[in-house]
């Protein structure tokens, strides 16, 4: 039996399937969901009409693997929101009726200082914190966001945070020497 010689096509596309599987891994806290959405580039390249006039196939399986990330994070936000405003709407506990607006305006007060102390820090770093704290994204999936390395969104966020605790600080009268 003489083997075939093997179709180069079909050896760059395993080669791209195993390069777009590795990139989806890294970018996910789901090795299944990678795997999931890895499929799915390739079942939607081969669905694609036109896929002979692509002159660079590599870039263009990334683009959809990108756009098929971008889709996967957003319906995690969704459904984190949802699940987030379903435990938003569960009764809290009753407390001291004398207490409860003091407890309001301690609240209010600390959310004024918040957007003051965020309102200081640079667009980037304000972004980043907003993105890792209140979006819920890892350092990766800020830094591919944001287009910039895992050690700079590890910057940004450091920074930001120490921004906060020493405005916290300095506003309660407790700031520490260094």
């Amino acid at each position: 039996m003489s083997r075939s010689k093997p179709d180069p096509l079909a050896e760059s596309l395993r080669e791209f399937y195993t390069q777009i599987l590795h990139f989806l891994r890294k970018r996910t806290d789901n090795a299944s969901d990678a795997a999931d959405m890895t499929q799915d580039v390739f079942t939607q390249w081969l669905g694609y009409q036109d896929r002979a006039k692509v002159e660079q196939p590599r870039a263009f399986l990334f683009q959809m693997a990108r756009n098929l990330l971008r889709d996967h994070w957003r319906r995690q936000h969704v459904r984190h929101g949802l699940h987030s405003e379903h435990i938003e709407r569960q009764p809290e506990p009753l407390s001291d009726e004398r207490d409860e607006p003091m407890a309001a305006a301690q609240r209010q007060q600390r959310m004024e200082q918040l957007k003051v102390v965020l309102a200081e820090l640079s667009p980037r770093r304000r972004e980043a914190l907003m993105l890792h704290r209140f979006e819920g994204l890892s350092q990766a999936q800020i830094a591919e966001r944001m287009g910039i390395s895992v050690s700079m969104v590890e910057k940004h966020i450091a920074f930001a945070l120490l921004h906060c605790k020493q405005h916290l600080q300095r506003d309660s009268g407790k700031e520490q020497p260094q």
